[in-house]
């Protein structure tokens, strides 16, 4: 790859996957406000380049629904308690991004008329066109599914050209390399291996609907919020993509 080619984006428009966990950034629990700024200065450099940026934020920092269950309480109410967390982080990113100078419209899958704006496809695509930074939460408004399946739907919705998983780990293995040394790194893997495999890089159904979508995922590490960059501009040797079969 040549300089010129290195500096050419590789997607138009994406959907990034924040997981809560993201924005813990050193601490044990919340939002560190420091770590998150910079990752907010890695999406207003590549708006500033012309991609369009849309994003799908959990809530795993603040709440998990897993966590509701454990103590026996309801799925559902545990859900939506999650879906609550991640409109939380939702807006601490909104703040934080415009700050740095770039509009930005945070809509919500659960209607809150007074914080954010409802989800609407046809004015997520409209925001994403005038250059302005969305930022999905509340999940699908749905219990039972996992914010990896919000991303895979908007990203569908909304046309994206590949779905971004930023996450604690720098791509996809064989099987969990923290319980299995011998696991390998796989620059490249189809869906339907992750599927058959069960590979955990997202939830099943996120898979397959970026599948039968062909929604390109890249999943990378967010330890250096530069690697978003990296992966938009097409810089080879971070991440593994998933697409194909």
């Amino acid at each position: 790859m040549t300089e010129n080619q290195s500096k050419r984006p590789g997607y138009k428009r994406i959907l990034l996957k924040l997981s809560g966990e993201a924005l813990l950034g050193s601490q044990q629990y919340g939002i560190d406000v420091e770590f998150i700024t910079t990752i907010a200065q890695a999406l207003v450099d590549l708006n500033k380049k012309g991609i369009e940026i849309a994003i799908v934020v959990g809530g795993g920092n603040i709440w998990r629904g897993s966590q509701g269950v454990s103590l026996g309480m309801d799925q559902v109410t545990a859900d939506y308690m999650g879906m609550l967390a991640t409109v939380m982080n939702g807006l601490a990113l909104q703040t934080v991004i415009e700050q740095l100078g770039v509009p930005t419209r945070c809509q919500t899958a659960i209607a809150m008329h007074e914080i954010a704006e409802p989800y609407i496809q046809r004015r997520a695509i409209r925001h994403l066109e005038k250059g302005r930074i969305v930022i999905f939460s509340a999940g699908t408004g749905n219990p039972f599914f996992s914010s990896d399946t919000a991303a895979a739907l908007r990203a569908a919705e909304v046309h994206a050209n590949a779905l971004l998983k930023a996450t604690k780990t720098d791509g996809v293995y064989s099987d969990d390399p923290a319980k299995n040394s011998n696991s390998q790194f796989l620059k490249t893997v189809t869906y339907n291996h992750v599927l058959g495999e069960n590979l955990k890089v997202l939830d099943g159904a996120a898979v397959a609907i970026c599948r039968d979508n062909k929604i390109p995922i890249v999943v990378f590490s967010i330890s250096d919020p530069k690697n978003i960059e990296k992966v938009v501009m097409g810089i080879d040797g971070i991440g593994s993509i998933v697409q194909g079969g």
